[in-house]
């Protein structure tokens, strides 16, 4: 059974090595380049501080670091986790 609690994100990370290209021609090698992000997200169960990563599409918004995310858990064990943004 899945139980909820409000994370916190800790750092969110730029993927510089995978670049996706918008545009067919460009000027510069970072023309119409989006980058995806990896988004590290910390929670508490029981007492517990656990640490979660989430990787974050190109067409998707970016939450901020401070910013809270509802995290999903394993009742049975905390640290299996789903990050719900």
């Amino acid at each position: 059974m899945e139980k909820e609690v409000i994370g916190t994100v800790i750092s969110v990370k730029k993927q510089w090595w995978l670049k996706v290209n918008t545009k067919s021609v460009r000027t510069n090698p970072f023309d119409g380049a989006l980058f995806p992000h990896i988004v590290k997200i910390q929670y508490t169960v029981n007492g517990k501080c656990y640490t979660k990563r989430k990787w974050i599409g190109v067409y998707c918004a970016v939450p901020l670091v401070g910013s809270n995310a509802t995290v999903l858990y394993s009742e049975h064990k905390p640290a299996k986790a789903k990050i719900l943004l």
